[in-house]
Protein backbone atom coordinates (compact mmCIF):
# COMPACT_ATOMS: atom_id res chain seq x y z
CA UNK A 1 0.00 0.00 0.00
CA UNK A 2 0.80 3.81 -0.55
CA UNK A 3 1.18 4.19 3.44
CA UNK A 4 -1.96 4.20 4.27
CA UNK A 5 -4.22 2.44 6.57
CA UNK A 6 -7.15 -0.96 6.29
CA UNK A 7 -9.53 -0.10 8.99
CA UNK A 8 -12.71 -2.12 9.52
CA UNK A 9 -15.53 -0.77 11.46
CA UNK A 10 -17.47 -3.63 12.50
CA UNK A 11 -19.53 -4.84 15.09
CA UNK A 12 -21.47 -8.07 15.83
CA UNK A 13 -24.83 -6.06 16.86
CA UNK A 14 -26.84 -3.94 13.98
CA UNK A 15 -28.01 -0.93 14.70
CA UNK A 16 -25.13 0.93 16.35
CA UNK A 17 -24.41 3.56 13.69
CA UNK A 18 -21.55 1.41 12.00
CA UNK A 19 -22.70 2.00 8.37
CA UNK A 20 -22.35 5.98 9.00
CA UNK A 21 -19.22 5.91 11.48
CA UNK A 22 -17.25 4.13 8.05
CA UNK A 23 -18.70 6.55 5.37
CA UNK A 24 -18.08 9.72 8.19
CA UNK A 25 -14.26 8.00 8.08
CA UNK A 26 -13.94 7.16 4.17
CA UNK A 27 -15.49 10.49 2.99
CA UNK A 28 -12.92 12.51 5.47
CA UNK A 29 -9.88 10.65 4.17
CA UNK A 30 -10.96 11.93 0.73
CA UNK A 31 -11.82 15.36 1.73
CA UNK A 32 -7.89 15.13 3.04
CA UNK A 33 -6.85 14.23 -0.71
CA UNK A 34 -6.49 10.64 0.13
CA UNK A 35 -7.37 7.82 -2.49
CA UNK A 36 -9.66 5.99 -0.45
CA UNK A 37 -11.53 2.55 -1.37
CA UNK A 38 -14.93 1.84 0.97
CA UNK A 39 -15.58 -1.54 0.84
CA UNK A 40 -19.40 -2.41 2.07
CA UNK A 41 -19.04 -6.10 3.55
CA UNK A 42 -22.35 -6.08 4.75
CA UNK A 43 -25.28 -7.86 2.80
CA UNK A 44 -27.75 -5.01 3.79
CA UNK A 45 -25.69 -2.98 1.01
CA UNK A 46 -26.31 0.19 2.69
CA UNK A 47 -22.74 2.40 2.38
CA UNK A 48 -22.77 1.08 -1.08
CA UNK A 49 -27.03 2.71 -1.54
CA UNK A 50 -25.70 5.95 0.30
CA UNK A 51 -22.25 6.17 -2.38
CA UNK A 52 -24.15 5.54 -5.36
CA UNK A 53 -26.81 8.51 -4.20
CA UNK A 54 -23.72 10.51 -3.40
CA UNK A 55 -22.20 9.89 -6.99
CA UNK A 56 -25.93 10.84 -8.76
CA UNK A 57 -25.61 14.10 -7.55
CA UNK A 58 -22.42 14.29 -9.02
CA UNK A 59 -20.67 14.90 -5.35
CA UNK A 60 -17.17 15.37 -5.18
CA UNK A 61 -14.78 14.33 -4.28
CA UNK A 62 -15.89 10.73 -5.77
CA UNK A 63 -15.10 7.73 -3.47
CA UNK A 64 -14.67 4.37 -4.78
CA UNK A 65 -16.62 1.54 -3.62
CA UNK A 66 -17.36 -2.45 -4.18
CA UNK A 67 -19.70 -4.90 -2.14
CA UNK A 68 -17.93 -8.04 -0.81
CA UNK A 69 -20.29 -9.80 1.76
CA UNK A 70 -18.67 -13.13 1.49
CA UNK A 71 -15.19 -13.46 2.93
CA UNK A 72 -13.55 -15.52 0.52
CA UNK A 73 -14.47 -12.86 -2.50
CA UNK A 74 -13.30 -10.08 -0.13
CA UNK A 75 -10.02 -11.62 1.00
CA UNK A 76 -9.15 -12.41 -3.07
CA UNK A 77 -10.48 -9.13 -4.08
CA UNK A 78 -8.96 -6.91 -0.99
CA UNK A 79 -5.17 -8.77 -1.91
CA UNK A 80 -5.11 -8.25 -5.55
CA UNK A 81 -6.37 -4.38 -5.73
CA UNK A 82 -5.23 -3.02 -2.29
CA UNK A 83 -2.04 -1.47 -3.68
CA UNK A 84 -4.27 1.03 -5.60
CA UNK A 85 -5.25 2.95 -2.65
CA UNK A 86 -4.21 4.97 -0.14
CA UNK A 87 -6.91 3.97 2.06
CA UNK A 88 -9.08 1.01 2.65
CA UNK A 89 -12.21 1.36 4.70
CA UNK A 90 -14.55 -2.05 5.34
CA UNK A 91 -17.83 -1.10 6.44
CA UNK A 92 -18.36 -5.19 7.93
CA UNK A 93 -22.20 -6.33 8.99
CA UNK A 94 -23.39 -6.16 11.81
CA UNK A 95 -23.10 -9.69 12.63
CA UNK A 96 -20.60 -12.58 12.84
CA UNK A 97 -20.41 -13.17 9.23
CA UNK A 98 -16.97 -14.94 7.02
CA UNK A 99 -16.81 -11.22 5.42
CA UNK A 100 -16.01 -9.80 9.07
CA UNK A 101 -13.54 -12.38 10.03
CA UNK A 102 -12.05 -11.66 7.05
CA UNK A 103 -11.92 -8.30 7.27
CA UNK A 104 -9.91 -8.57 10.56
CA UNK A 105 -7.58 -10.56 9.32
CA UNK A 106 -6.44 -8.50 6.67
CA UNK A 107 -7.04 -5.33 8.53
CA UNK A 108 -4.32 -2.54 10.47
CA UNK A 109 -7.25 -1.33 12.56
CA UNK A 110 -11.19 -2.26 13.50
CA UNK A 111 -13.21 -0.18 15.14
CA UNK A 112 -16.03 -1.54 17.46
CA UNK A 113 -18.84 1.19 17.64
CA UNK A 114 -21.16 0.61 20.46
CA UNK A 115 -23.98 2.24 21.96
CA UNK A 116 -23.91 3.13 26.03
CA UNK A 117 -26.70 0.49 26.27
CA UNK A 118 -26.23 -2.75 28.43
CA UNK A 119 -26.59 -5.03 24.71
CA UNK A 120 -24.49 -3.39 23.22
CA UNK A 121 -21.81 -3.75 25.38
CA UNK A 122 -22.63 -7.01 26.56
CA UNK A 123 -22.16 -7.61 22.26
CA UNK A 124 -18.64 -6.28 22.56
CA UNK A 125 -17.32 -9.38 24.76
CA UNK A 126 -18.44 -11.45 21.21
CA UNK A 127 -16.48 -9.21 19.22
CA UNK A 128 -13.75 -9.07 21.82
CA UNK A 129 -13.23 -12.87 21.14
CA UNK A 130 -13.24 -12.77 17.37
CA UNK A 131 -10.38 -9.92 17.53
CA UNK A 132 -8.47 -12.56 19.74
CA UNK A 133 -8.73 -15.25 17.08
CA UNK A 134 -8.12 -12.77 14.67
CA UNK A 135 -4.36 -11.50 16.27
CA UNK A 136 -3.30 -15.59 15.76
CA UNK A 137 -3.06 -14.78 12.16
CA UNK A 138 -2.79 -10.77 12.53
CA UNK A 139 -1.07 -10.22 15.69
CA UNK A 140 -0.84 -6.35 14.82
CA UNK A 141 -4.11 -5.92 14.65
CA UNK A 142 -5.27 -2.72 16.33
CA UNK A 143 -8.28 -2.46 18.12
CA UNK A 144 -10.29 0.43 19.39
CA UNK A 145 -13.79 0.43 20.77
CA UNK A 146 -15.63 3.77 20.47
CA UNK A 147 -18.85 4.99 22.12
CA UNK A 148 -21.23 5.78 18.82
CA UNK A 149 -24.72 7.17 19.00
CA UNK A 150 -23.52 8.33 22.26
CA UNK A 151 -26.47 10.24 24.64
CA UNK A 152 -25.70 14.21 25.16
CA UNK A 153 -25.50 14.23 28.76
CA UNK A 154 -26.23 11.58 31.78
CA UNK A 155 -24.19 8.66 33.35
CA UNK A 156 -25.19 6.18 30.64
CA UNK A 157 -21.88 6.85 28.51
CA UNK A 158 -19.78 6.65 31.21
CA UNK A 159 -20.85 3.39 32.33
CA UNK A 160 -20.65 1.83 28.89
CA UNK A 161 -16.98 3.04 28.02
CA UNK A 162 -16.20 1.70 32.36
CA UNK A 163 -17.32 -1.38 30.87
CA UNK A 164 -15.38 -1.94 27.47
CA UNK A 165 -12.00 -2.15 30.33
CA UNK A 166 -13.62 -5.99 31.01
CA UNK A 167 -12.41 -6.51 27.36
CA UNK A 168 -8.34 -6.43 27.19
CA UNK A 169 -8.52 -7.51 23.29
CA UNK A 170 -9.84 -3.64 22.90
CA UNK A 171 -8.63 -0.13 23.80
CA UNK A 172 -11.47 2.25 24.49
CA UNK A 173 -10.81 5.70 22.35
CA UNK A 174 -12.56 8.20 24.84
CA UNK A 175 -13.71 10.47 21.76
CA UNK A 176 -17.13 9.59 21.41
CA UNK A 177 -19.74 10.81 18.70
CA UNK A 178 -23.02 11.41 20.35
CA UNK A 179 -26.64 10.86 18.21
CA UNK A 180 -27.27 14.00 16.49
CA UNK A 181 -29.79 14.56 13.64
CA UNK A 182 -27.05 16.18 11.14
CA UNK A 183 -25.12 12.90 11.56
CA UNK A 184 -27.63 10.94 10.00
CA UNK A 185 -28.95 13.31 7.48
CA UNK A 186 -26.03 13.74 6.09
CA UNK A 187 -25.39 10.05 5.73
CA UNK A 188 -28.89 9.86 4.06
CA UNK A 189 -27.40 11.35 1.11
CA UNK A 190 -23.96 10.32 1.09
CA UNK A 191 -22.76 13.10 2.51
CA UNK A 192 -19.60 13.37 5.73
CA UNK A 193 -20.88 15.68 8.62
CA UNK A 194 -18.08 17.59 7.27
CA UNK A 195 -20.04 18.37 4.09
CA UNK A 196 -23.55 19.27 5.46
CA UNK A 197 -25.05 22.14 5.49
CA UNK A 198 -26.16 23.86 7.76
CA UNK A 199 -22.67 22.91 9.44
CA UNK A 200 -23.14 21.34 12.64
CA UNK A 201 -19.70 22.28 14.44
CA UNK A 202 -20.04 20.24 17.33
CA UNK A 203 -20.43 16.65 14.79
CA UNK A 204 -17.47 18.17 12.86
CA UNK A 205 -15.77 18.56 16.25
CA UNK A 206 -16.46 15.09 17.15
CA UNK A 207 -15.26 13.59 13.85
CA UNK A 208 -12.29 15.51 13.53
CA UNK A 209 -10.98 14.42 17.24
CA UNK A 210 -12.05 10.59 15.99
CA UNK A 211 -9.87 10.94 12.83
CA UNK A 212 -7.18 12.54 14.88
CA UNK A 213 -6.79 9.35 16.84
CA UNK A 214 -6.91 6.56 14.77
CA UNK A 215 -4.75 8.37 11.87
Amino acid sequence: MMGGKIITVGAIKGGVGKTTLALNIAIARALAGRDVWLIDADRQDTASTALAIRGEAGRQPAIATAHYPDGSQLRTQLRHQRGKFEDIIIDAGGRDSTALRAALVLSDLVLVPFQPRSLDVWAVADIAALIEEARALNPELQALAVLNLADPAGTDNDDAAAAVADYPALQYLNTPIRRRKSVANAAGNGLSVLEQTPRDEKAIMELNTLMQSIF
